[in-house]
């Protein structure tokens, strides 16, 4: 096994195991949400899968909205972003929000998209978006998710989210995207 597969797994266990003991507050505004969305996001959205009211898509419950559209709920989120040449996965909570849903529900499948940004050949570029959209994986398939829940398409550069040849818009385009196939 690589140096990174282990410090994944090594990140993997220790959120698992801290996950549900402390709240903290999010010193990072996630892209596309404003300070007081993400404030409620980060006091709110923790608790999916740990006995909230939220009822799941297909459940029912008059009222409640569906977290993968209610902006408090971490499921609404989709896109886990990365840092230049990397695959390490700094977002985990998304993830593990997603990993319990998918864990739960047996049926839902997702395809994780890799992408990467401009810089570096169209080989390596979608060779490290694979690497990113395996990273994701491997962290779901520790909270339980099933290997056929999920598939992995790596992108690279073809599919910019914003077009730009500056830092702000490398960074949106360094990603993998979580998208599921059926709920």
């Amino acid at each position: 096994m690589s140096y990174k597969v282990l410090s994944v797994l090594l990140v993997a266990v220790v959120a698992a195991g801290c996950a549900g003991n402390k709240t903290k507050p999010e010193t990072k505004i996630e892209r596309g949400t404003t300070a007081s969305s993400q404030n409620s996001a980060s006091t709110a959205g923790t608790s999916v899968g740990a006995g909230t009211a939220t009822a799941l898509p297909g459940e029912g419950g008059s009222g409640t909205l569906d977290p993968f559209s209610d902006p408090a709920s971490p499921l609404s989120k989709n896109i886990i972003y990365f840092d230049y040449n990397s695959a390490d996965v700094t977002d985990i909570d998304i993830v593990n929000a997603h990993a319990r849903y998918l864990a739960e529900h047996p049926d839902a499948r997702v395809r994780l998209e890799g992408h990467a940004d401009e810089r570096g050949t169209r080989e390596y570029n979608v060779a490290l978006s694979e690497q990113r959209a395996y990273a994701v994986k491997q962290l779901m398939l520790f909270q339980g998710v099933r290997p056929a829940q999920i598939s992995i398409v790596a992108y690279g550069e073809e599919r910019p989210r914003v077009y730009g040849h500056d830092e702000a818009s490398y960074r949106e385009n360094r990603r993998v995207e979580i998208v599921y196939e059926a709920k």
